[in-house]
């Protein structure tokens, strides 16, 4: 019992910073195909994190939030108003390059690393669970 009340703090608490390279290797990926670099926005940051905090604490890996939320939902939460927002999210990988090789491999993970509409984005990675959300504000 002890052991699994420790291990939900654990968590709960798990780091969810942002993930060096990230920008570097993003935009590495965008420049291939010719295009725009995006930069890191606090919000988008902040979205992935709670995210990626949620399911490990919950014990879920979903799109979808427990309690229902989209990634609509979080961006919105964190005060960004959108005119586009996607997110990728991953589990196992233990390296950006493993999770960024993943993603660009895979058709609908790439389409939203490559979309012309994203401007920004947040990267956030707990233990194995990586949350990566893209967006544009405004429009």
């Amino acid at each position: 019992m002890r052991l699994a009340i420790a291990l939900a703090m654990i968590a709960g608490t798990a780091a969810a910073d942002p993930v060096p390279g990230a920008a570097e290797a993003l935009n590495g990926l965008r420049a291939q195909v010719g295009g725009a670099p995006l930069v890191l926005s606090p919000q988008l940051q902040a979205a992935a994190e709670a995210h990626g905090r949620d399911m490990v604490a919950k014990g879920y890996f979903d799109h979808k939030g427990r309690d229902g939320s989209t990634i609509a939902t979080c961006v919105k939460r964190e005060g960004y108003r959108y005119c586009f927002a996607a997110e990728n999210i991953a589990r196992g990988q233990k390296s950006l390059n493993d999770v960024m090789g993943g993603w660009a491999m895979s058709p609908g993970h790439r389409k939203n690393l490559l979309s012309k509409e994203a401007r920004e984005f947040g990267l956030a990675r707990v233990g194995t669970t990586w949350v990566m959300v893209l967006g544009r504000s405004g429009c």
